[in-house]
């Protein structure tokens, strides 16, 4: 998509990050799905901004979509030998609803698998409402295999995803 620009977000757009996250909260409450009905995690993403692992998707300068991509894999989901040390992760990924059903998700997915093979990764893995079933079709229809369930009563996440990645690949800005 010409006109996209993904690039870090800087400490000081935390509120168009939230704003992002909280569209999306809103939008799956609408839906009767209860993912994401909580605040969003202000000191998780405070932290994660200030360590560069925090994306923002831009058309014409603002904010479309947000993704966290880092090497931060939950030790309550992923095993020893799942090779953590072998991904990269995706966390709080959220398109704005003006954005919605112009594939933005799958462009940051592709981008971010980009990213992670330029780093030496093997895979990019993700962990996804366990109960969500729409969004375990999304992401296989982007390239994802579900690898197990992790069922822990005090995580309503739990549901493990991974793609492998192409080896090499360079991270696109999505103004190419």
């Amino acid at each position: 998509m010409s006109d996209l620009e993904i690039r870090a977000a800087r400490p000081d757009e935390l509120a168009d990050v939230e704003g992002l996250l909280i569209g999306a909260s809103t939008w799956l409450a609408d839906r009767g799905i209860d993912q994401w009905q909580y605040p969003p995690h202000r000191d998780r993403i405070t932290a994660a901004l200030r360590r560069g692992e925090v994306f923002l998707a831009l058309r014409d300068q603002r904010p479309i979509a947000t993704i966290q991509v880092d090497e931060f894999a939950d030790p309550e989901f992923w095993r020893a030998s799942d090779q953590p040390d072998s991904a990269f992760y995706v966390h709080r990924m959220a398109v704005s609803r003006q954005a919605a059903g112009e594939e933005i998700g799958a462009i940051l997915l592709e981008w971010a698998a980009d990213r992670a093979a330029a780093a030496g990764k093997a895979y990019l893995r993700l962990d996804a409402w366990k109960d969500n079933s729409g969004l375990h079709r999304y992401y296989q229809a982007t390239g994802f295999d579900l690898l197990r369930i992790v069922d822990l009563p005090h995580r309503r996440s739990g549901a493990l995803f991974q793609r492998a990645v192409r080896p090499g690949a360079a991270p696109r800005t999505g103004a190419e």
